[in-house]
């Protein structure tokens, strides 16, 4: 309850002076000076109070001026956010006061060395502002120090500190220095992996979304050049299935139905793609595209695609082992195969895609669209490849748009 409570309050502190359009670099900014600040203020009251204690007023009214004029300007900064003038007010207070009250305590050594807490000055710049300004603060910083070397002749004789507190205080100022310092750094630091972290989560989901979109080929490529991707292939394998009765299905299922079931089955496609090592184009309603050979050229691109056409025939058959859904029995595919040179490539900017080019790309369609349901229509092309291995019954000469007669086969199966 306690520690649950603590963090709360840790983390609302955290908070505070963040706004809606803070960078993540800003916000990490703010984040460590509220650490730093909720450290700064209570050493203040306890030097200023010891000082006090042992009769020194103007060197115990010095830090804890600090302390209450640093709370008033959190509060300000709070209610205002005014980042800008709260980091400088607080690396001025820093440098400037320590300096102070080593003057006041009577040189260096007199004050237990006390002007070393204005190196968090510098070290601050670098955490919460511009490092390039940290260099500046240094400077200061040093320049304080050389001169408190130089000063004890022109102070006051000593002070009414005992020995043994100076020497006390030698060791609490450098352990609270060196304390304080450890701490931020590893806030800063813990922060910043923490950021990372979670960029390198983002990049593996952006990632994991392009190489949905592209081939990985293409999209390392992408990722190196900011180039136009083109490339002719010489021997591909191009594969258009279709849904035979797609619209009057769709009218009788309820839209969240129809979707599943193509989910479902364009899934199921999906793996075969992957167990075959093809390419998949995209999938526009229900026409299902695929590549055998780009973007990665392979001897047995045709082999490969009449796999997947005779799987993808059995997972949609009614005696088939496919889909259980009781709509997908109604399902039947009209596919098409050529096989030939294409140009592959990426268009678009941002809606970009992996696409294929050329007659044997159309030709593939027209085999789809001039097919038969529940049969993959193959062109000479693909025979010729296939022949030997896979089963073709010969469909004869058929009229294709665009292209006049054309003899194709129908591919039925593996020979044995």
């Amino acid at each position: 309850m306690v520690t649950n409570m603590t963090r709360r309050l840790f983390w609302a502190i955290c908070s505070i002076g963040a706004a809606p359009g803070d960078s993540d670099e800003v916000r990490l900014q703010k984040a460590t000076l509220m650490v730093a600040s909720m450290m700064f203020i209570p050493a203040g009251l306890i030097w200023g109070l010891l000082y006090l204690y042992f009769g020194e007023t103007l060197p115990g009214l010095i830090p804890l001026s600090y302390a209450i004029v640093s709370s008033l300007s959190l509060v300000i900064f709070a209610a205002t956010r005014h980042y800008h003038f709260f980091r400088f007010s607080q690396l001025l207070l820093i440098l400037l006061l320590p300096f102070s009250l080593m003057l006041a305590l009577g040189g260096f050594v007199s004050s237990s060395a006390v002007i070393v807490w204005s190196f968090l000055s510098p070290l601050g710049a670098l955490l919460f502002a511009d490092p390039r300004q940290a260099p500046r603060w240094f400077l200061a910083y040093l320049t304080l120090l050389v001169v408190s070397i130089y000063l004890p002749p022109l102070l006051r004789n000593g002070n009414n500190l005992p020995q043994e507190l100076v020497r006390a205080l030698f060791v609490l100022n450098i352990g609270a220095i060196s304390t304080i310092a450890f701490i931020l750094f590893a806030y800063f630091i813990g922060q910043q992996r923490r950021t990372l972290s979670l960029l390198r989560q983002e990049q593996a989901k952006s990632e994991s979304l392009l190489l949905n979109v592209l081939p990985k080929e293409v999209a390392a490529v992408l990722k190196r050049e900011n180039r136009l991707i083109a490339d002719h292939f010489e021997a591909v394998s191009i594969l258009f299935a279709d849904v035979v009765g797609f619209t009057p299905l769709s009218a009788e299922l309820a839209p969240a139905e129809m979707v599943n079931l193509l989910n479902e089955v364009f899934s199921y496609f999906d793996s075969l793609v992957e167990k075959y090592g093809l390419e998949k184009i995209r999938t526009i309603g229900d026409n299902y595209m695929v590549g055998s050979g780009v973007p990665r050229p392979r001897p047995d691109h045709a082999h490969a695609l009449a796999r997947m056409a005779l799987d993808m025939l059995d997972y949609t058959r009614p005696d088939g082992h496919g889909s259980t859904h009781p709509a997908a029995r109604r399902l039947q595919f009209r596919i098409g195969i050529n096989s030939g040179p294409v140009v592959a490539g990426v268009i678009g900017r941002y809606k970009f895609h992996y696409d294929l080019w050329g007659d044997p790309v159309n030709v593939a369609s027209r085999m789809e669209s001039h097919g038969e349901p529940g049969k993959i229509q193959i062109t000479r092309q693909t025979y010729e490849l296939i022949k030997d291995d896979f089963i073709c019954e010969p469909r004869g000469k058929v009229v294709i748009k665009g292209k006049g007669e054309m003899e194709t086969w129908y591919l039925t199966g593996i020979r044995e």
